[in-house]
Order: structure tokens, then sequence, then C-alpha cells
């Protein structure tokens, strides 16, 4: 039995495998999924292997502290934005031993939305070492905290497997 739905400690399982595989690890940089996709990852045994670290940087000061993000961009763009994405995922991979990271964040509800940042609305980013870096704009909707956080890692888990 598993914390996680079947889709997603299937995403993590093939992660752990694959990155174990060819000795890359990972790092996560979460705001609105609150740690879950580090949790989804260390879920499976032998993710020790994988798995650097995880931040949980729920509050702007957090993602200035821990992650590097920069000030400015928070007060222009806001914490939920492609800028701040791509930041939270360049600080958890360089500082980290990670080979990839990926970052989330987003207003997962069921208050936090406005017309420019709907309940629903999460920015996703991972980077490699390797210099390649992604972004997605996802607007899931009004589904609930839960389907929004789950959808979240549902999307996160696709992106770190494409950059493998």
């Amino acid at each position: 039995m598993s914390l996680f739905p079947q889709d997603i400690v299937a995403a993590a399982e093939t992660i752990i495998r694959d990155f174990t595989a060819v000795g890359l690890m990972v790092s996560t940089a979460e705001s609105c999924t609150g740690g879950l996709i580090s949790g989804a990852l260390t879920e499976i045994s032998g993710s020790s292997a994988v798995v650097d670290r995880g931040f949980v940087t729920y509050t702007n000061t957090a993602k200035i502290e821990l992650l590097g993000v920069q000030e400015q961009t928070l007060l222009q763009f806001g914490a939920v934005s492609e800028e701040t994405a791509r930041q939270m995922a360049h600080g958890a991979l360089f500082r980290s031993r990670a080979d990839i990271a990926v970052a989330v964040t987003g207003i997962a509800g069921p208050g936090g939305g406005s017309a420019e940042k709907p309940v629903g609305l999460v920015h996703l980013a991972a980077k490699s070492r390797a210099g390649a870096l992604i972004h997605r704009k996802m607007f899931y909707g009004d589904i609930g905290r839960s389907e929004v956080r789950l959808a979240t890692i549902r999307t996160a888990l696709e992106m770190v497997l494409s950059l493998r």
C-alpha cells in the first residue's frame, strides 16, 4: 500500500530505477506541494541512491534564503511565476549534488487565487546540469486542493523523466 495513487507510484518507480541505473540524482524545490514530490520519490525502495534533497520553500523568504531566488523577481513577477519557478530549479540544482532539479510554485486553493493568477495555476521548471531547462505553465482549474497537488506531482515527475 502506498500513500500515493498508482500512476504516481509507477512514475516514481521509473525514475528511481532509471536514475539508479545511470547514476543520476535529483533534487526538488517545492512550494504548493509542500514536499509531496520528494515524498512520492522516497516512497520507493532504493530512492536514497537517487534523491539528494528536497527544499520546501513555502514562503518568499524561504525561496530567497534556501534557493537564492532574487527578491526583485518575487516583487516583479510574484511567487507564482515562470521566473520564480526557473530560479527555484536553478537554486535546487546548484545547492545540491543532483543532476536534475524540479521546482513547483502555484496556487492549490481553495483561496489565494485572482483573475490574473487563478486557483489551479502552477508553474513548474526542471533543470539539468547538462544545461537543459524546461518550464510548464499548468492551469489545472479549481479542482480541489489535493487534486491540484496530485496533478502537480504527476507533471513534475514527467518533467524529471524527460530530462534523464
